[in-house]
């Protein structure tokens, strides 16, 4: 990615939601935004963690965007998730398809 004036550097970010109307009504509001290119909804998931001492299904975004909108992404989940901490985080894309990764600069905001 590095050197190319077609792409951004990148990343895939993972928030988890409570349930499938909650993972759909952010996703769509994440790429109306233009904060992430795309977000990918898997369902049936469960998470276990010490948190109040819970174990709960839930369904995990994958989000792709630019790794220049982290911040504003964290803050838009935050803003609109029902946790009191939502999962927020992110890795690094550090290669993939050249097609790809353009459309993913291309659909997101600058």
């Amino acid at each position: 990615m590095e050197g190319n004036s077609k792409t951004v550097p990148s990343i895939v970010v993972y928030v988890t939601v409570p349930n499938k109307e909650a993972g759909k009504k952010l996703a769509e509001s994440i790429v109306k935004a233009k904060l992430a290119a795309c977000v990918n909804r898997v369902p049936g998931i469960e998470s276990v963690y010490e948190w109040k001492g819970e174990t709960d299904a839930e369904e995990l975004l994958i989000i792709k965007t630019r790794q220049s909108l982290l911040e504003t992404l964290t803050e838009h989940v935050k803003a609109n998730h029902e946790y009191d901490v939502p999962e927020v985080i992110a890795l690094p894309i550090t290669g993939g398809s050249q097609p790809y990764l353009e459309w993913l600069k291309s659909s997101t905001r600058d």
